[in-house]
């Protein structure tokens, strides 16, 4: 079973996860085991078959970590494979209108909150052994909605996007925003920042959560402090890398001084 991230969000708890970009269960129950709140599957940015986000998604569950999909598109077929195979929630790239956030919540939502194709035999149903309106309602309850403010245009349109039922947490992908605002790659430019702050402003004054990308334990620390709820700290890749370069480092220093 994997975290009601639902309701910790509406108890105001701080969320901290991961992007993951790699085919390896193992890998998911270790970050679970580390204390991750949840990952992101990144169906955009990694290599990740349907298959494979189907056992990343079951290692979620042996460990109780929340399942998030990253889809690389707003199209809905692509919400059902997310969904129906168990994840507990979507992450929608390039949302930047009202009409984008409202099409992802019609596909991520059954009836009357959407349109999402209805499918009993499949993992998230428990392969039909579930009731069946307890797999329908509950799924409507819990599953997170999550879109990405990632252009000028969906910070200039955020108000209306704001107004859209059905989203539980607003990301903001600072890289893309920071091409959007030509300052490509610039994540710590005061502009970029600005906007951000201002985005998050706005998801508090309507009651939805926030959510960032921070890289370093002073951005978590900039971020929390003015309300953001979900963070992630890293990507499962640069993690390793980072970790084992330091190591690597560390070593090869203690070699030297002993040699």
């Amino acid at each position: 079973m994997q975290r009601d991230m639902k309701s910790a969000l509406n108890r105001g708890e701080v969320l901290v996860g991961s992007f993951f970009r790699l085919p390896s269960p193992d890998l998911v129950e270790i970050f679970g085991e580390a204390g991750f709140d949840f990952i992101i599957i990144d169906q955009e940015h990694g290599p990740l078959s349907p298959e494979t986000t189907s056992n990343l998604v079951r290692a979620c569950d042996l460990v109780e970590m929340a399942a998030i999909v990253r889809i690389p598109d707003n199209l809905p077929w692509i919400f059902q494979h997310a969904l129906d195979v168990g994840a507990l929630g979507v992450q929608v790239p390039q949302v930047g209108s009202a009409e984008d956030a409202r099409r992802a919540v019609q596909s991520a939502k059954f009836a009357p909150e959407g349109k999402r194709g209805v499918c009993r035999n499949v993992r998230a149903a428990r392969y039909s052994s579930r009731d069946r309106f307890d797999y329908l309602q509950g799924s409507n309850r819990e599953t997170i909605v999550v879109i990405q403010i990632e252009s000028k245009e969906g910070v200039e349109n955020i108000d209306a996007i704001l107004k859209v039922p059905g989203i539980d947490v607003v990301f903001l992908g600072p890289y893309d925003l920071s091409q959007s605002l030509g300052i490509l790659g610039q994540v710590d430019h005061p502009m970029l920042w600005s906007l951000m702050e201002g985005v998050v402003s706005a998801c508090r004054k309507k009651g939805v959560a926030a959510g960032v990308y921070a890289d370093s334990p002073e951005a978590v620390r900039h971020w929390s402090g003015l309300g953001v709820q979900y963070i992630t700290v890293g990507i499962d890749t640069a993690l390793i890398y980072t970790q084992t370069r330091k190591l690597v480092s560390e070593l090869r220093s203690y070699a030297l001084k002993t040699s």
